[in-house]
């Protein structure tokens, strides 16, 4: 590994990946750094839901716009990192019919597909759903395998002349004046780099690597659990619509389907508290949508860490919010060669990565532009080739342990 490189990404789940594809694409000679196993953190501890922007439609247009749009790219670009499965929103009979009209206006306005079926409709695509649906709305939505995603992207990366250094922690930094002049990695690299421009991509941890450089970014994290669960057959994502509240998802898998989730801040995105009330809750609120999902065997427990930024959450005001990303030019704080990208979703992660790249190019005279949203990810029509990726940057997160192979392919 050069000591000197042109750019530095620091940070190994969707987005950083993402970043680091479009700039070597662009022919910028560039490195990746992660402290784990790529897909550690935010990406890989989801529940895994490919927005059709239905989710948040109501509350952000432009945002699930964005959503919809990221999810017709990711079908065409992603393969089996994506699996295609419809979704739902279901209405229950505790639930405010009112929310239910806003939401299929809201998507209607925002140019997402939505119909309105009837509870036997459901029933016959669905048999175990409660005896309290009302009614629901088919939307696009989709499941997303972020392990395989991302480790795809990494791949990518490589095969362009990038570098792509897992296990690899940054130590500290050096400033020159206006400028970061060295990063320490340790770990398996164990060196110092001297890049000519630093991309932070950290998710919660955004606020600590900006200390480090000297900078200030203010993050809100929240936690939530994921709980999966042994249950075969069921075909769409259910989402409870209703306004926002724990156990409100269930995004399905081969034999299992993860229930999901809570949304609890914390001040320390690596030791926090694993509330046991959280899963009990959200199993609850989970079977009050599929009943069987209460008594059936919990497989495992995950918690994820979501990469909130406190100014966009303190003007929003609470959860159910658009989660839309945050591009920080830190020459706005006289740090000249650095930025931070925050916020945002698995979903629209390509589009962070795009806005990105253009930033970094433009402070680096690079004029080339983004090819990421029509050139389709190596492999995504070969699983077994996306799962020995995986393998290759140690990339496994609990998301999707179920469905990805680490092994290397014959």
């Amino acid at each position: 590994m050069d000591s000197s490189i042109d750019v530095l990404v620091i940070g190994g789940g969707a987005t950083g990946a993402g970043i680091a594809r479009d700039l070597a694409l662009r022919g910028v000679d560039v490195t990746l750094v992660e402290r784990d196993g790529l897909a550690a953190g935010a990406s890989g501890r989801s529940h895994g839901l490919l927005h059709s922007g239905a989710r948040y439609a109501e509350a952000d247009g432009p945002e699930a716009r964005a959503c919809l749009e990221e999810s017709h790219t990711l079908r065409r670009i992603a393969g089996a990192c994506i699996r295609e499965t419809r979704g739902l929103f279901v209405q229950l009979a505790a639930d405010d019919p009112a929310y239910f009209e806003a939401k299929r206006r809201a998507c209607d306005d925002a140019g997402i597909s939505t119909e309105v079926v009837d509870a036997g409709a459901v029933r016959e695509t669905i048999p175990d759903v409660t005896d309290d649906l009302e009614r629901a709305m088919w939307v696009p939505d989709g499941v997303v395998v972020p392990s395989r995603l991302v480790a795809a992207n990494a791949a990518d990366v490589s095969e362009h002349g990038g570098r792509i250094r897992t296990h690899a922690p940054v130590r500290s930094m050096t400033r020159e004046d206006d400028r970061i002049a060295s990063v320490a990695l340790g770990g398996e690299v164990d060196r110092t780099v001297r890049p000519r421009y630093v991309v932070n991509a950290t998710g919660p941890h955004a606020g600590r690597i900006a200390d480090m450089a000297g900078v200030s970014v203010a993050m809100r994290p929240t936690r939530g659990v994921m709980v999966s669960v042994a249950y075969d057959g069921l075909g769409p994502v259910l989402n409870r619509c209703r306004e926002p509240a724990d156990g409100d998802i269930i995004v399905p898998h081969d034999g299992e389907v993860v229930l999901g989730t809570t949304s609890v801040a914390v001040e320390d995105p690596d030791d926090y508290e694993r509330a046991n009330w959280e899963v009990e809750r959200t199993i609850e609120e989970c079977a009050a949508m599929l009943p069987p999902v209460a008594d059936a065997d919990r497989v495992r427990t995950w918690w994820g860490v979501r990469p909130l930024y406190e100014p966009d959450e303190a003007a929003r005001g609470g959860r159910g919010i658009s989660r839309g990303f945050h591009l920080l030019d830190h020459a706005d704080d006289g740090l000249a060669n650095c930025c931070s990208i925050v916020g945002g979703k698995l979903t629209t992660y390509r589009k962070m990565a795009e806005a990105t790249a253009d930033l970094v190019c433009d402070r680096l005279g690079v004029d080339a532009d983004c090819s990421t949203a029509d050139r389709q990810l190596p492999a995504v029509t070969d699983p077994t080739q996306l799962d020995a990726f995986v393998e290759r940057f140690d990339g496994q997160g609990p998301t999707d342990s179920d469905i990805v192979d680490r092994t290397d392919p014959p």
